[in-house]
C-alpha cells in the first residue's frame, strides 16, 4: 500500500458504522437474496467473508434452525468480535463455538484455513475491497481480488457453492439512501436510523473515490464471471439486487 493511502476498514468506528446498515430497507433485500441464493443446509460449515457484524451468518444460523454445522465470519476490523459475543447471546439454540470470529485481512490470501475447510461460502459486498498495489508500476491492481478468488476455490470442498455479492460499476448511494428514507420517517428512533445511515454515505464516498483510482473493484459482471472461471469456479450466474447497485453471485468449485 502506498503511504498515502488510508484504510478505514480495520477501525472500529467504520465497523461499527456498517453494524446498522442491516436497518436500511435495500440491505435487508440484498440479505434475504443472497441466503435465498446460498441456500444453507443443516450439517454444512460456512465461511462469511467480510462479515461485519455479522448479519449474514445470523441468517444462516437461524434459515437452518440452528442447525449448520458451523459458521466462521472472517473480517479485518476486531471491533466485529463485539458483534459476534452479542449474536451468540442472542440466538437460539444457543451456538457455542459453532459461531465464531477471526480477525484476518482477506487482501492477504486465506492462509488461517486449511483446503476444502468448508462446504460453502458467501460473502456481502466485500470482496471488492482485497486491495493490491504494486510499487514498481505505481498502481493498484487486481492481483489480491484474483488471488482471493483462488483462496476461496481452495478452501471449499468440490461441488461447494460461492456466494456474494459486488457493487455495479460507479454504484449510486444517494439512490440507496433514497429507498431507504421512508424506513427512516417511520422508524422508532428516526434520528439514529438517519444517522447511521449518514455513517455509511460518509465511507461511502472514500469507497466510491478510492474504487475510481483502481484500489477497490466495481466490475463488470462479465468481467468477474471471468474471473470466476479463472479460478477454476463453473456454474457461474447473477442477477440484480439493492436497488440494483448491487449484483448477486452463485459459483460453484469444479471437482
Amino acid at each position: 500500500m502506498p503511504p498515502t493511502a488510508t484504510s478505514y476498514w480495520p477501525d472500529a468506528r467504520c465497523a461499527r458504522a456498517f453494524w446498522g446498515q442491516h436497518e436500511l430497507p435495500p440491505y435487508r433485500q440484498l440479505l434475504a437474496d443472497t441466503v435465498g441464493w446460498a441456500d444453507p443446509a443443516g450439517g454444512e460449515r460456512w465461511l462469511d467473508l467480510g462479515c461485519g457484524g455479522g448479519a449474514i451468518s445470523r441468517a444462516i444460523w437461524e434459515r437452518t434452525a440452528g442447525t449448520v454445522a458451523g459458521v466462521v465470519g472472517v473480517d479485518c476490523a476486531a471491533a466485529n468480535a463485539q458483534a459476534y459475543d452479542r449474536l451468540r447471546a442472542t440466538l437460539s439454540p444457543a451456538p457455542g463455538d459453532r459461531i465464531r470470529f477471526a480477525c484476518h485481512d482477506f487482501s492477504g490470501g486465506l492462509g488461517v484455513f486449511a483446503a476444502q475447510e468448508f462446504d460453502h461460502a458467501v460473502s456481502g459486498l466485500s470482496i471488492s475491497y482485497a486491495e493490491s498495489f504494486d510499487a514498481g508500476a505505481g498502481a493498484w491492481t487486481t492481483a489480491a481480488y484474483d488471488h482471493l478468488l483462488r483462496e476461496v476455490f481452495r478452501v471449499l470442498r468440490p461441488g461447494g457453492r460461492f456466494v456474494f455479492s459486488v457493487n455495479v460499476p460507479e454504484p449510486s448511494w444517494g439512490r440507496v439512501a433514497r429507498f431507504s428514507l421512508l424506513a427512516a420517517l417511520r422508524s422508532d428512533h428516526p434520528l439514529r436510523y438517519l444517522k447511521r445511515s449518514w455513517r455509511m454515505l460518509r465511507y461511502g464516498r472514500w469507497l466510491k473515490r478510492e474504487a475510481r483510482t483502481g484500489r477497490f473493484h466495481y466490475l463488470p459482471a462479465e468481467r468477474v464471471t471471468e474471473k470466476l472461471g479463472a479460478a477454476g469456479f463453473t456454474r457461474v450466474e447473477h442477477c440484480l439486487s439493492y436497488c440494483d447497485q448491487a449484483y448477486i453471485f452463485r459459483a460453484v468449485r469444479a471437482a
